[in-house]
């Protein structure tokens, strides 16, 4: 086990009307003015933005409202947020939504005291050393960012380009979990979170360090209880327990408990947003696209952690023929993907194989000549993992 850190500051208030907190919750953080930040329609056409807006009102919380965000968030709206949260003074930010929500509120939260361009902190030449104190109401569990430090925000000129940054400073400081407000999900935006927290702990568990029982134990209960829970909530979307068993799978899937001591990959993560950045698919489709194509590229580095997969998450048998159970749980990774009604292929995305050169392209100023830590790669491994997807 590797020497680390773990540090999570925020404070979970999770289960059934805990959005009446909120005017509480954000007084206790110091906010007087608040950016309250959401996306496109879901909050209000719920009545959950009405809710919030009362609930601030009745609490004499001054603030203001920046909706708008879409799936895969992007510069542009970051720009106007930080515009607008100097204009008002504003000294907290309330972010209501999934992933894509909180992930914009983080970018503008950091760039708000910030003189130069946020994007510099994507870049990687400037460290965030500072940021408006975020709360946040999930809505949808998918991208773990309620309790996470990253943020990804695509640029759209000249060229697109889906980056991410981590730190401390973009931990939320609160963060409301009500299972219930996911119950009226579609379908296929529950599948996509089911998708997207699988990887952030798959991503964590395939690693070449030793001696990590524990968080290897810890993924695989994470991992078992999704694929328990997943069908469930697909087929019974107002099931509370499966819900609320889902939606704190995502936070502890992106929270950094299950990495610590350990090497961590995110080679599936950057393929899976060439895709996002180039087609604007949703990041949850791409990573089960990705994901299998990359396992069945890599599994050879270290068949025994495939063989660990298959038989304590999927309960393949050990029959002794490693590459046979390494091969058959990628196959019940992909089965469970198409199960719940997922992608698999290029194919299904609508992405031509034709496109993969301009994958590489930005994959390459993304990421530089390699990536990946389980096995490292290059641009050649990259173009034959997209190969395999695109079969």
């Amino acid at each position: 086990m590797n020497n680390f850190k773990f540090y999570s500051p925020t404070e979970f208030v999770f289960g059934k009307n805990t959005v009446s907190k909120v005017a509480q919750l954000v007084k206790q953080y110091g906010g007087t003015k608040v950016l309250v930040h959401y996306g496109s329609r879901s909050a209000i056409q719920s009545g959950l933005l009405a809710e919030v807006e009362n609930c601030l009102q009745n609490g004499f919380i001054d603030y203001t409202k920046l909706g708008g965000v879409e799936p895969n968030p992007v510069d542009t709206l970051v720009y106007q947020g930080i515009d607008l949260c100097r204009s008002e003074n504003v000294n907290f930010i309330l972010a209501i939504g999934g992933g894509s929500v909180i992930d914009s509120a983080k970018a503008i939260a950091a760039g708000v005291f910030y003189a130069g361009d946020f994007w510099n902190f994507f870049e990687r030449t400037v460290a965030i050393n500072r940021a408006l104190p975020i709360g946040t109401i999930l809505t949808i569990p998918a991208a773990g960012s309620e309790g996470s430090p990253n943020t990804v925000i695509t640029k759209t000129s000249p060229v697109y380009l889906k980056r991410g940054v981590a730190s401390d400073f973009l931990r939320p400081v609160f963060s409301i979990m009500d299972p219930v407000l996911t119950f009226s999900l579609p379908v296929n935006q529950t599948a996509y979170g089911i998708a997207d927290m699988m990887a952030h702990v798959m991503e964590r568990y395939f690693t070449q360090t030793q001696g990590v029982e524990v968080t290897d134990r810890m993924c695989e209960a994470v991992l078992s209880t999704v694929i328990r829970e997943a069908p469930i909530v697909i087929r019974e979307p107002e099931n509370y327990d499966a819900r609320a068993n889902i939606m704190w799978a995502g936070t502890i899937a992106h929270n950094g408990i299950c990495g610590v001591g350990r090497e961590e990959d995110w080679a599936s993560h950057g393929l899976a947003h060439e895709l996002s950045a180039l087609h604007n698919v949703t990041h949850g489709a791409g990573l089960t696209v990705m994901f299998p194509a990359w396992m069945q590229y890599v599994y050879t580095s270290n068949v025994d952690r495939f063989v660990q997969f298959a038989t304590r998450v999927w309960g393949i048998e050990d029959t002794g023929d490693k590459k046979a159970i390494a091969l058959k749980s990628i196959q019940a990774l992909k089965d469970f993907f198409v199960s719940i009604g997922l992608p698999v292929s290029f194919d299904q995305l609508g992405v031509p194989a034709s496109d993969i050169d301009r994958l590489i392209e930005t994959l390459r100023i993304n990421q530089g000549d390699t990536f990946g830590r389980f096995c490292k790669l290059n641009m050649e491994d990259a173009r034959a993992i997209y190969q395999i997807a695109a079969k």
